[in-house]
């Protein structure tokens, strides 16, 4: 089945399109995605497999959120802020990206077709990722290491659970941190 990468703007395209050439790619045009660019990525996902590669940032965390919602069955592909950054350290996108990371993140594509949430609120609880002072922060790290982005709570439950973590796995993770 063939792809297409949706991102943000038509900078991340050329970013894109300088490492492959052939990609199909939809731009969004930014947190102003239209209902036609919607309908239009909804239809593709019907004899495409749609991978959402949006800035490592809350736009584009926003944006992951309205196409993901549009399109349930899309794949994801996360790039790592520190590795968007622009050269005078003002900017964050795709296109500030080095070729490596972007191969580096479109060789891993998470899915939300998972058969069974392996971790729940409750685990969450139970290892100190929500509702600590502290949970926060213990979430960027765990999202860092696995690279997810920098989701808030419920987003990152979900995706730890398209990743499939167990709940050993999470208890070892969060052993790593403690070192």
């Amino acid at each position: 089945m063939p792809s297409v990468i949706v991102v943000e703007g038509l900078h991340d395209s050329m970013r894109i399109h300088s490492i492959y050439p052939e990609a199909n790619i939809v731009i969004t045009n930014g947190r102003e995605i239209s209902d036609e660019t919607l309908t239009f990525i909804k239809s593709l996902s019907e004899t495409n497999e749609i991978i959402i590669f949006t800035d490592p940032d809350t736009p584009g965390e926003q944006i992951r959120t309205i196409v993901a919602n549009a399109v349930p069955k899309a794949k994801h592909a996360f790039l790592r802020k520190k590795d968007a950054i622009s050269k005078n350290r003002k900017k964050v996108g795709i296109e500030h990206a080095s070729k490596e990371c972007i191969i580096e993140s479109l060789k891993h594509i998470y899915s939300n077709d998972v058969l069974a949430d392996t971790i729940n609120v409750e685990d969450m609880y139970s290892f100190g990722l929500t509702g600590m002072p502290n949970s926060g922060r213990l979430r960027e790290f765990i999202s860092l290491e696995l690279n997810i982005g920098k989701p808030n709570a419920k987003t990152f439950l979900k995706r730890l659970n398209m990743l499939q973590i167990t709940k050993e796995d999470l208890k070892e993770l969060c052993r790593k941190l403690e070192v």
